[in-house]
């Protein structure tokens, strides 16, 4: 199911209250996808630094783009096939979701309800099946 209005929101804000701690968060999410799915680390560069703050940018893009969904701001197909040649299937979308999840809960703390976490699986999920259906991930 898509994310509400609402839920698009909530997530928008809770990014915004992210934001003085994105490099930090960055770091903790790869951490945590590694911990998850081990064999993802040969697919990421060895400056995590850099590939976190990139990661962080383009979810802020997509973030963007999901108030105006017919907007050009995010190419899923371009995206897409980034992480295509990146080695990326759809199976690492899942401990991708779980490590951001956890991510967020670490750094924003108390104010990452269950109702915050639901928008953000929400938003999560309508944005990585955009990202495999345009980009034509391989299973």
């Amino acid at each position: 199911m898509p994310p509400s209005e609402r839920e698009i929101a909530r997530v928008k804000q809770s990014f915004e209250d992210l934001r003085p701690y994105l490099e930090p968060t960055s770091l903790q999410f790869y951490e945590a996808l590694f911990e998850r799915a081990p064999e993802l680390r040969e697919l990421f560069r060895e400056d995590l630094k850099g590939q976190g703050m990139r990661f962080m940018n383009t979810l802020s893009v997509i973030l963007d783009n999901m108030e105006n969904p017919d907007g050009t701001a995010v190419d899923y197909a371009e995206l897409g096939h980034l992480h295509t040649t990146l080695g990326i299937k759809q199976g690492h979308f899942a401990p991708m979701e779980e490590a951001l999840i956890e991510s967020l809960a670490d750094k924003l703390g108390d104010s990452f309800t269950p109702s915050l976490e639901e928008a953000w699986r929400n938003a999560y999920k309508a944005f990585s099946k955009k990202l495999i259906e345009a980009g034509d991930i391989p299973a």
